[in-house]
């Protein structure tokens, strides 16, 4: 009989270990450095938050589902190995135990079989289908003795128990297919009951071998089909998760974009917003001063002026001519100088008044604000300001159209003033979401870093100007001057 140790066993071979001091000389050979980078807990932490969660989920999802996919298949696999070949076993051996039993004698009597017993299952197993299909036969008692065998030694001898033995015993029967011996490949062993014909006790067993190429074909498709369809259903799992997961993923890394673009947008209007309240919080601590300056020099235009004059008509009020003491045509002469002073002093005033009181101006629209105040300096100068206006639809506050008109008649008096009126062009337009007027003048220019801190011209016109939120602008040079005012027109409605 063949030996019953299987064949399929793995050959672990070990690792020469190195002695300490000594190197191998495969390290001697190897010029190259073997020392690795080292990589600490954080680093790698580091560089797994850095990935995006699409890629985590395909690295430890895939790892995840590899390990499950070999895991499920390994037992699915094992499960219907096991199942196949208990099924092949149990049909083989019906088959055999329907053709033996009829050979065998009460077993339950006889611990011997006679010699005509061992001749009839001699030409039976040599003959007919079991001949082509077993390899070799033993057949033993309960208490283990062996009662035939092909190798005729072993007759009377005990035969070992081992697991599959024990099963056959307890009625069930067991199989096992893989290679023993030297055979030339697996083959299936099977260990059958023989039982009582009329009280189905378990009297003997029967041990066989089975060459079953088909057996290994139908467990060779068997594990290919349970790997396809474990690995199928895993793959198809994992593809349908991870297209959610990347669809997910997307929707996160567009709104983290959006969210860090609407941060870095807030965070340039909040820049913004704080320069524009510094500018603002500037101009009106300038605004004050400046005020304060507007109102000496009205007090000071009242006192060279008008005050002069009234106090030289009193003067004249207080002269001789006029008390009585002097001649009729003196005292005619006096009271014509003294009115001569007193409407000069009006003009005076009223001049005054007229630089310092706006017209109605709540109702009109910008072109008509500039237009009027162009019109009311060439009344005054008798000089000639050329227009250039662009009806403007946008709403516009009083507080705008007032900083209009102030920057307007600012800005010609300084062109009179300066440059003697030649060249005065004001013009009017909208350019990109916003209101520009420029005044412009074809004098001399001046030096801009000369002018003083303390003008009330230029710096009150940037102060009223900046207040609302606009821009001043000033250009100069020896061909002219350009003053312009920029407003923003973003968000405004329609009149």
């Amino acid at each position: 009989m063949r030996s019953d140790t299987p064949t399929n066993a793995s050959v672990v071979v070990p690792r020469l270990a190195t002695v300490p001091g000594e190197t191998s000389s495969q390290d001697r050979a190897d010029p190259r450095p073997t020392a690795l980078p080292f990589l600490s807990m954080k680093d790698m932490m580091t560089g797994w938050s850095r990935q995006t969660l699409a890629r985590q989920f395909l690295m430890l999802g895939g790892l995840v589902s590899v390990i499950a996919m070999l895991m499920v298949g390994a037992v699915v696999s094992s499960l219907i190995e096991n199942v196949v070949t208990r099924n092949a076993a149990a049909t083989t051996a019906l088959y055999v135990d329907s053709v033996i039993a009829p050979l065998l004698p009460d077993m339950q009597q006889t611990k011997n079989l006679e010699e005509q017993d061992r001749r009839a299952l001699d030409e039976t197993l040599s003959q007919g289908a079991l001949a082509s299909r077993l390899i070799s036969f033993r057949l033993s008692a309960s208490d283990g003795t062996i009662l035939y065998a092909e190798d005729g030694d072993l007759i009377g001898q005990a035969a070992e128990r081992g697991e599959m033995t024990a099963q056959a015993l307890r009625g069930r029967v067991a199989a096992d297919f893989a290679s023993f011996g030297d055979t030339p490949g697996p083959i299936l062993r099977i260990y059958s009951p023989v039982l009582q014909p009329w009280s189905g006790e378990v009297v003997g067993v029967m041990q066989f071998d089975e060459t079953a190429p088909d057996l290994e074909r139908d467990l060779w498709r068997a594990r290919v089909f349970s790997w396809l369809s474990v690995a199928g259903a895993t793959i198809g799992l994992f593809v349908a998760l991870s297209l959610v997961v990347l669809r997910g993923s997307r929707t996160i890394d567009r709104q983290r974009i959006d969210l860090g673009m609407r941060v870095r947008d807030l965070s340039v209007l909040l820049a913004q917003n704080q320069e524009l309240h510094q500018r603002v919080q500037g101009a009106s601590r300038r605004a004050t001063a400046l005020n304060e300056s507007y109102l000496r020099r009205v007090g000071a235009d009242i006192h060279d002026g008008p005050a002069q004059l009234i106090a030289l008509a009193a003067l004249r009020l207080d002269s001789r001519a006029m008390t009585g003491a002097g001649k009729a045509e003196d005292r005619l002469r006096e009271a014509q100088a003294v009115k001569t002073h007193l409407d000069d002093a009006m003009k005076e005033i009223r001049s005054i008044c007229t630089g310092l009181v706006l017209p109605h101006i709540e109702a009109a629209a910008a072109d008509e604000i500039v237009r009027q105040v162009a019109r009311t300096h060439e009344k005054r100068t008798g000089t000639a300001v050329r227009l250039s206006l662009a009806e403007i639809a946008e709403a516009i506050s009083t507080p705008e159209k007032i900083c209009i008109y102030r920057f307007v008649q600012e800005a010609l008096t300084n062109s009179f003033r300066h440059a003697g009126g030649e060249g005065q062009v004001v013009a009017l337009r909208t350019e990109d979401c916003a209101l520009v007027i420029e005044v412009s003048d074809e004098g001399p220019g001046f030096d801009a870093a000369a002018t003083r801190p303390g003008s009330l011209g230029l710096a009150g016109l940037r102060d009223r100007i900046e207040s609302i939120g606009g821009t001043f602008e000033v250009e100069t040079s020896p061909r002219g001057t350009l003053l312009r005012l920029v407003l923003s027109m973003d968000g405004r409605t329609k009149e």
